[in-house]
């Protein structure tokens, strides 16, 4: 199967050719841990999380590296104003970020390299850099000599004016140039810092993701993944110190950028009151993990994305839709997968190999969940064991619907199922009675309880609302 992949520094969308089909290899940028993740943070984890799924059933081997930026200036100041440790901070947020990603069904990358365990390759880098005339030192600080590189801008697609405007760069005294960026400064004593030619300092944040990329993946590697708000200038400036640092390679061959999440149709800010962390999604129910995973999924990962509650509860509803598909068919044993079914639209495998096409790819697994509902109506038992594994093969490479169809119904909180099973027996014997106004109250009991009863040809089931 043939992928395609809308590279953003091309602009436009390419077949892509592994360098080494035998190990594909893709760098995204991860959290800086001083705070929970929000729900921006959220989205290119769930994004490249589908895409690490499908390149891995794709190719023999992939190798996933996401990083984790334990040195930067808003640790420092979170464990300044709190008055808690540095180690502490990012151990804790780093804790906080890995329960919460799995929460979401976001499988670990191959390898998660810290900034702080690659100091000593910044710092190689940064003297090839200075070596090669494309850094200098002053001051106690290590600048990027932008003027150096003439493609700088190329990935980002504005002028040398638009990007030392939108950089927002301090104008240092010390700096040639005012576009010129940091790659090493000065620590104080009460900050931390390494030794290095330059004295005893702290990285710059884009030459950790250089450093890093290039321990793990090599000078040039597949795909580098990341948010739009990343473009500039995080990505342009790996770039710039990647290309420069290591003549004569290319660094990333493809770029992909997930789009902007909005929430309630405006971007997320404390002061609007709709800033919204992935811990207050979860708390929400057991649910809310994967519901918010497949509203991620709805819309394609390039466009900007509104998070809504009433959005979450359709998305909900949705995997209750394939879920009960998938209780009905529990004592299925699923056959295989490879061989078409003749009512099948275009494979979820076929929509995700076009640019990740996820909104497509849902709605061949709705089809394919109609299309297994159908065969349960009709009795067409000879087509469930295939519909069955293509339902369970395209929720494993959307990382949705990997719960038991059971306890996706009926929740992982404690709940007193002897009590359940006696009010639904108290019920029955109503019902048996025509004493309906009882029965109806029963009902509606355990339905302000949160407990849903389903009536069916097997007898009356629950679950939660």
């Amino acid at each position: 199967m043939e992928l395609q992949i809308h590279n953003s520094a091309s602009r436009r969308k390419e077949r892509f050719v592994p360098l080494d089909p035998a190990d594909v290899r893709m760098y995204v940028c991860g959290p800086t841990v001083y705070d929970l993740a929000h729900l921006g943070n959220a989205r290119p984890v769930v994004v490249f999380d589908v895409l690490f799924r499908l390149l891995s059933r794709l190719f023999p081997r992939v190798t996933y590296a996401r990083n984790i930026t334990d040195v930067d200036d808003k640790i420092i100041d979170r464990s300044r104003e709190s008055g808690e440790s540095i180690a502490s901070v990012t151990a804790r947020t780093t804790a906080d970020y890995h329960r919460d990603m799995a929460a979401l069904g976001a499988l670990p990358p191959t390898v998660e390299p810290r900034a702080t365990g690659t100091i000593p390759e910044m710092v190689a880098l940064i003297g090839r850099l200075i070596e090669l005339g494309h850094a200098y030192a002053a001051e106690g600080h290590v600048l990027f000599s932008v003027a150096s590189f003439a493609d700088y801008g190329k990935l980002s697609g504005r002028s040398t004016d638009e990007l030392v405007a939108g950089a927002r760069v301090e104008v240092a005294p010390y700096k040639r140039d005012p576009g010129d960026f940091v790659l090493w400064k000065p620590s104080t004593p009460d900050q931390p810092g390494w030794d290095s030619p330059w004295g005893r300092g702290r990285p710059g944040w884009h030459i950790e993701c250089s450093a890093m990329a290039h321990k793990h993946l090599g000078p040039d590697f597949d795909i580098h993944g990341g948010g739009a708000d990343l473009m500039f200038p995080h990505h342009e400036n790996e770039v710039a110190q990647s290309v420069c640092g290591f003549p004569g390679h290319h660094f990333a061959r493809y770029w992909m950028h997930n789009g902007m999440l909005l929430v309630d149709g405006e971007k997320m800010s404390k002061s609007l009151g709709n800033f919204r962390t992935v811990q207050d999604i979860l708390t929400l129910g057991p649910w809310a993990g994967e519901a918010f995973r497949l509203l991620l999924l709805k819309t394609h990962y390039r466009m900007p994305l509104d998070y809504t509650e009433a959005g979450l509860n359709e998305a909900r509803k949705e995997l209750d839709r394939f879920y009960r598909a998938l209780s009905k068919m529990a004592a299925v044993e699923a056959g295989d997968g490879d061989v078409p079914h003749p009512a099948e639209h275009p494979a979820v495998e076929a929509a995700l190999a076009d640019d990740l096409n996820t909104p497509l790819a849902l709605a061949s697994l709705h089809h394919l969940v109609s299309t297994a509902n159908t065969a349960l109506e009709e009795g067409d038992d000879a087509a469930l064991p295939h519909l069955k594994a293509r339902i369970l093969s395209a929720g494993a490479l959307l990382g949705i619907l990997q719960a038991d169809p059971d306890a996706w119904f009926r929740g992982d909180a404690a709940v007193d199922e002897t009590a359940i099973a006696a009010a639904i027996e108290a019920r029955l014997a109503a019902r048996k009675a025509k004493d309906w106004p009882e029965a109806d109250r029963i009902r509606k009991e355990l339905a302000e309880k949160g407990i849903l009863l389903e009536d069916g040809p097997q007898g009356t089931t629950w679950r939660r609302a």
